[in-house]
């Protein structure tokens, strides 16, 4: 599911709002997670692979009405950097609430065999959000990486670090309990 209308979070002073954004993928993480659990598949297999790797696919909506109601055109630097601390500071706060749940319920099966390869991935994801250029592990293709620069309201370049950082250290200590948290929808 999408965590709705980002347009919902923009405030009256313009700027979006970070704590409120970072509550509702923190809720929506846990209430996928006890989906799991809950949920119908098609088919015995689909069910098992989304019992085992327990994924969430989080995402949000509308990042395109809360660009025109500020002004700024879709495909701009500045928008792209919108976007793109958004997406991460949704994916780095459900990976760290995802580690949160593995402390107290235990990360998804195949974490153990995976864990090496799964952690490289959230640091690179960390790299990534610190708009790194360079350092990133056993990549053929680097990433854009977030670009504080064309970001006006630095907390949201500040709120995506502080999710990665969060979301690395609790990977590092309990696993995650969910493979793959969000996604970005093709629409």
């Amino acid at each position: 599911p999408r965590l709705g209308n980002l347009l919902a979070l923009r405030r009256a002073d313009g700027r979006f709002d970070v704590e409120a954004f970072e509550h509702a993928c923190r809720l929506w993480t846990v209430t996928l997670e006890i989906s799991v659990l809950m949920a119908q598949f098609p088919s015995r297999e689909i069910a098992q692979l989304s019992y085992e790797y327990r994924t969430l696919r989080l995402g949000f909506a509308n990042i395109g009405g809360l660009l025109m109601t500020a002004g700024i055109p879709y495909d701009s630097h500045e928008g792209r950097a919108i976007c793109a601390a958004i997406s991460a500071i949704m994916t780095g706060v459900s990976y760290a609430t995802s580690a949160e749940m593995a402390k107290e319920l235990g990360p998804f099966n195949g974490f153990a065999k995976n864990r090496e390869h799964m952690l490289r991935v959230m640091r690179n994801h960390r790299r990534a959000a610190y708009g790194a250029a360079v350092g990133y592990e056993d990549l053929r293709t680097i990433p854009v990486a977030l670009d504080e620069t064309d970001l006006k309201d630095k907390e949201l370049a500040i709120a995506a670090r502080r999710a990665w950082d969060l979301a690395v250290s609790l990977g590092e200590e309990h696993g995650y309990r969910n493979a793959q948290a969000t996604v970005i929808a093709p629409t």
